[in-house]
Parts: structure tokens; C-alpha cells; sequence
């Protein structure tokens, strides 16, 4: 029997190294394409048996009644995040995976790394010294210890950032429409509503799903219920904040600082170098005018040890689909919202388990 065919989307060359490597074990025949999955490129994937994507791939209507034209039934994302897909066109044609935890410790130290250069500068102090500039006005800072921080989101990323921040003796507040009150008595934090956290919280940080329910959370109204100087942290989704509103709190000081590993129209720029090109997003460029704006390229997730563990589940998820095994990382179609069968706290309804035969199927 030939070996099966992955058509891998928006490849980098990181992504290269941590697939072939870990294709050793599998043995596919991975074809490499540098664009993105959308509507006018969705034909490389002809005569595939699978289809690998990324965060910025779009997976719209149009994509999926393509890819199922070909005869594809399996999309598998190689992130945690499914909002690119459109479930309701893929329902009953097309079956998604996706890798629901590859290193959350890679995403809370990179959230951590946010706080701590926009808090004491350290990014601003570099660039002076390397310029034989040794003064430190305005590179004052605060002590975390004894702030108080609120964390919206505590599944596995959400929980490794709070053992982060209570190691430098923080008090923790938490958000989550499903509250774990075991490990909140047994980590000491206190699981409050959204308004409660907005108004006490001196750093806030984002680790929940985009979904309807909280596409623009962080908008023009909740910023006035916001703590004054008050600093924001997305390594989430772009969509959880509603960026003109960031920049109007930006403007008024309301928020005093923002760390944002992600952008809600990042897909034109993102992974990509555009350091010749004028940046022609308005909205972007501004950002990047504020000296208390911090922005990577969402590359919160980029540690080998991630990287690997991506690689590895990715191609396990084929495996399953392939071999007719029951799917364990399957997305349920069926749930728009966090689901209680998971207890997980600020994760996605995945019901393990699901049968592949049954098409796109709980």
C-alpha cells in the first residue's frame, strides 16, 4: 500500500525540521507548500490524503467544499486553536484534529517574558546601553510581589502561569465559566466574575478560546471597569480584544501597558518577514507606536520542546484517522462554547474518543 499524503500548508523551517524528524516513525510523504490554505490555494491539495494547517490558514465554506471535492475527510491542525475552521461547512464532509497541549509552559513563560520586559523595560534599557546611554529614567518599574493578577482562562496554560506568578508572590484572581474550586483551595487563588477581576487586577492575562462568547471580551466598555495603568497580556487569540479599544486605553492611560503575542488581523503579517514593506495596517502600525506596547509574533509557542511535541501529536492524529482508531483529539463539531463533559477548565468540548466512521460526529 503507498504511503499516505499529507499536503502541509504554510510551512516554515522550523516546521520542516520537527515534521521530518518525527516522520521517521510514521513514514508519510509530506509535500511542503510556503503559502497559506485559503480559497485560491486550496487546489495544491489535490490527489492528498490530508491536509496539515496553522493558526492564519483559513478553512472557510469555500476551502472545505474543496478539499472534500478532492476527497479529503481529514483537516489536522497543528495548534490548539480552531477558530479558522468553519464547522458548520465541514459537518458531515470533513473531520478535524487539532493538539490540544504541546507545551503550555512554553506559552506561560512567554506570557511571563511579557510582563516582566513591559514592567521593568529591559527591552528599552538594551538598546540604550548598546548605545552607550547608562542612564535609567524611565525605566522605573514595580514589584510584582504583592500585586495582584488575574488570569482569565485556567486550563493547562492558564494553571501554569499561576504557578508562575504566586512563585513571585502574587495574589491570583481567576476567571473561568467552568471554576476548578479544588485547585483554586489547593493553589490559594480565588476564582471571581469578569467585572470582580477587571476592577482589582494590576495585570491581566488571556488564556481562553476564541470563541462567540468571548470574541472582543477585552472591548470599548469593559476598559472603564479596567484598574487604572492597568496591564494587559494576550498570548491567546487576537479576537479576545477589540483593538481600537486597546488603543483608545492606550491613549487615555486607563491601560498602562499591553504585551500582545497576537493580533486579530495578524495573518497578513505574522510568521512573515515584511521589514522592506510599509506596514498598510493602520491599526497595526499605530500600535507599534506606543513605547508601553510589547508585540511578537506569536511565537509564544516556539520552543523545541513544543515543537517536537506538535510534530509528534500532529502526525499520531493522522495515524489514528488512517488506521480507522478511534480519535482522541477530535473537535466536536457539535459544541460552540466550552463544554462541562471537560473539566478542564477554559478548554474546548473534545469528546475523546470519537469514532472516525461516523462522519464529523461527537
Amino acid at each position: 500500500m503507498k504511503n499516505r499524503t499529507i499536503a502541509f500548508f504554510d510551512a516554515k523551517p522550523y516546521d520542516r525540521r520537527s515534521f521530518d524528524l518525527a516522520n521517521k516513525d510514521f513514514g508519510y510523504e509530506i509535500t511542503y507548500f510556503d503559502t497559506k490554505l485559503n480559497s485560491t490555494t486550496v487546489e495544491l491539495a489535490a490527489g492528498f490524503d490530508a491536509v496539515c494547517a496553522f493558526v492564519n490558514d483559513t478553512m472557510d465554506q469555500a476551502v472545505i467544499e474543496h478539499l472534500s471535492a478532492h476527497g479529503i475527510s481529514i483537516i489536522a491542525l497543528r495548534c490548539a486553536g480552531y477558530n479558522n475552521v468553519d464547522f458548520k461547512a465541514a459537518f458531515g464532509k470533513i473531520h478535524a484534529v487539532r493538539v490540544p497541549a504541546y507545551s503550555p509552559y512554553a506559552v506561560a513563560e512567554h506570557a511571563t517574558a511579557l510582563i516582566l520586559t513591559l514592567n521593568r523595560k529591559t527591552h528599552k534599557a538594551y538598546n540604550r546601553v548598546r548605545e552607550g546611554n547608562f542612564a535609567i529614567h524611565g525605566l522605573v518599574g514595580f514589584d510584582m510581589h504583592g500585586k495582584t493578577a488575574g488570569v482569565i482562562g485556567t486550563g493547562i496554560i492558564g494553571r501554569s502561569l499561576i504557578s508562575i506568578l504566586k512563585g513571585f508572590g502574587m495574589k491570583v484572581l481567576a476567571y473561568d465559566p467552568f471554576p476548578n474550586e479544588a485547585y483554586a483551595a489547593e493553589t490559594g487563588i480565588t476564582y471571581v466574575d469578569l467585572p470582580e477581576l477587571y476592577k482589582q487586577s494590576d495585570i491581566i492575562s488571556l488564556h481562553c478560546p476564541l470563541t462567540p462568547e468571548t470574541k472582543y471580551m477585552i472591548n470599548e466598555a469593559t476598559i472603564q471597569h479596567l484598574k487604572d495603568g492597568v496591564m494587559l497580556i494576550n498570548t491567546g487569540r487576537g479576537g479576545l480584544i477589540d483593538t481600537k479599544a486597546l488603543i483608545n486605553g492606550l491613549k487615555s492611560g486607563k491601560i498602562g501597558a499591553a504585551g500582545l503575542d497576537v493580533y486579530e488581523e495578524e495573518s497578513d503579517y505574522f510568521f512573515e518577514d515584511r521589514s522592506e514593506e510599509m506596514i498598510a495596517d493602520d491599526v497595526l502600525a499605530r500600535l507599534l507606536t506606543f513605547p508601553n506596547v510589547l508585540i511578537t509574533s506569536h511565537q509564544a509557542f516556539l520552543t523545541n520542546d513544543a515543537l517536537k511535541n506538535i510534530a509528534d501529536t500532529t502526525l499520531n492524529n493522522l495515524k489514528e484517522y488512517f488506521e480507522g482508531n478511534k480519535l482522541a483529539n477530535e473537535i466536536c463539531y457539535q459544541c460552540t462554547s466550552p463544554c462541562p463533559k471537560d473539566k478542564s477548565a477554559g478548554e474546548p468540548c473534545f469528546h475523546a474518543g470519537a469514532d472516525r466512521t461516523e462522519k464529523a460526529t461527537a
